[in-house]
């Protein structure tokens, strides 16, 4: 006679199965739940020092002004010709000519009325900006596509930065960013930093080689010293884990959580094993 089935789990009990599937649902509800939370909490803190609206700053004047127009257009001219040279080239630029750089020159129309040079004075440059960031996430309302959108939060600040150089671009290493009467945490600034201002250009077919060719920049006499070195090989200042700081940040939080959802699926195996040698 066959001895009775035995009711207990065998070794082939589906229970580890469904335990590792449940623990793997619940790493992805915890998942999205922190990501939604800590989106939330970001676009609350980021309400505190920003604004509703803009406060476009102020742009150069380029009419009745060709004098200093071309005065300046002749000095990039002449410098862009320098880069091409055995003999070392440097361009020298007062707050006031970036600035009618910006208006003059059609490559750099996005940053009128958003980024202004208010005054170079101790190895900084203090820049008005009025940069516009996503607000908090809500649903669409009637006439609007999608079915979630944000209402834009504004930047009205002053931004002190050093310029330098990363990977054949001109960046800005934010040392403060100043909101009348509200305070801008640290941690906001060192995500934005460093600012990656000229990175729209690197495709451009003029300014992108041109960038490529520097050596080394730097804020000297209350101007923006840009230079050339032949045969110098541009000593980054700003280097590729500064730049991917906030993106390693969260790859810490996503490896965390992964590695504690494999400490969980090996615990299991482990005891499904324990009880399948006890059962042997």
């Amino acid at each position: 006679m066959k001895p009775a089935a035995s009711k207990e789990p065998s070794a082939r009990s589906p229970f580890a199965g469904c335990a590792i599937l449940i623990t793997a649902l619940a790493v992805m509800m915890f998942l999205v739940v922190f990501s939604v939370f800590a989106l939330f909490r970001q676009s609350e803190a980021i309400s505190k020092f920003t604004s509703d609206q803009p406060s476009p700053v102020e742009v150069s004047k380029t009419i009745d002004n060709d004098t200093s127009v071309s005065s300046m257009q002749s000095k990039l001219d002449a410098f862009h010709k320098q880069l091409d040279g055995k003999e070392e080239s440097s361009l020298e630029l007062t707050a006031e000519e970036i600035n009618l750089i910006i208006a003059a020159n059609e490559p750099f129309k996005e940053l009128r009325g958003t980024f202004r040079i208010r005054e170079i004075r101790d190895d900084l440059m203090h820049i008005a900006i009025s940069f516009r960031l996503n607000g908090q996430p809500r649903f669409t309302k009637l006439g609007e596509s999608g079915w979630i959108t944000s209402d834009p939060r504004y930047l009205n600040a002053t931004m002190i930065a050093r310029p330098a150089l990363s990977n054949r671009e001109l960046v800005l290493q934010i040392e403060n960013i100043e909101v009348p009467g509200k305070a801008v945490p640290r941690e906001f600034i060192e995500q934005m930093s460093p600012y990656r201002i000229t990175e729209r250009y690197l495709t451009d077919p003029t300014l992108g080689p041109a960038m490529a060719k520097l050596t080394r920049v730097r804020v000297s006499d209350g101007k923006l010293v840009l230079t050339r070195v032949p045969g110098e090989m541009p000593a980054d200042v700003i280097t590729n884990s500064q730049v991917d700081s906030a993106r390693n940040r969260l790859f810490t939080v996503l490896g965390v959580v992964a590695s504690l959802f494999l400490l969980v699926v090996g615990l299991l195996i482990f005891v499904g094993l324990r009880a399948k040698a006890a059962k042997a």
